[in-house]
């Protein structure tokens, strides 16, 4: 059995998988040093290359994941299962931690505008386009440029902004980028 690969707990259990490594993925010696923690921590094998292509490092077949291999990072997070995870997520959103104002990026529809900010006096306006990217327009105080575009699935704030995709406007390398890590995000505002 498979999962579409871009919702949003997928997103989150990567997240929690990262954080359990203690580092970002983003080159393919992490992917390498990922499997071998995941066999010494639970004696199961996922290849490098399944991670590869659920962190989007890979283009190749990354549309969905199979049940085994969300069971197990879920395992390697601390939990039962891949459904033990999406209970505690779902636990987690409803408390009043998560209760803050949020969006879903699929609720938003190609041409919509946000104004976004975080810490220290961070903002930028992006566009979400019709292949589901947002593109900066404008950007204040920010290593972020007009130009630049990212995919995520939430936005929520006073937690951080995870850019998925994260592609610099003079370049086609895609790689992953925060925003707001410390704090998350202090503003999120639509635009007409």
């Amino acid at each position: 059995m498979s999962v579409q690969a871009n919702i949003p707990e997928i997103t989150a259990l990567r997240h929690r998988v990262e954080e359990k490594f203690g580092a970002s993925l983003q080159t393919h010696n992490a992917f390498i040093s990922l499997t071998d923690a995941i066999d010494k921590a639970l004696r199961e094998h996922l290849s490098e290359s399944t991670l590869e292509r659920l962190w989007g490092y890979s283009t190749r077949g990354r549309d969905a994941v199979s049940l085994r291999t969300l069971d197990v990072l879920a395992r390697y997070c601390g939990f039962q299962t891949w459904e033990a995870f999406k209970g505690d997520l779902k636990g987690a959103v409803e408390s009043e931690e998560f209760s803050r104002e949020g969006i879903p990026a699929e609720e938003l529809l190609p041409g919509d505008r946000l104004r976004l900010g975080w810490l220290p006096n961070r903002i930028i306006m992006v566009r979400l386009t019709e292949d589901r990217r947002f593109v900066v327009e404008e950007s204040l105080n920010s290593s972020l440029c007009p130009g630049d575009s990212f995919t995520c699935t939430w936005l929520q704030k006073g937690r951080p902004l995870y850019l998925d995709h994260f592609r610099r406007c003079d370049s086609t390398e895609e790689t992953r980028y925060v925003a707001g890590e410390r704090s998350g995000l202090t503003m999120i505002e639509r635009l007409s």
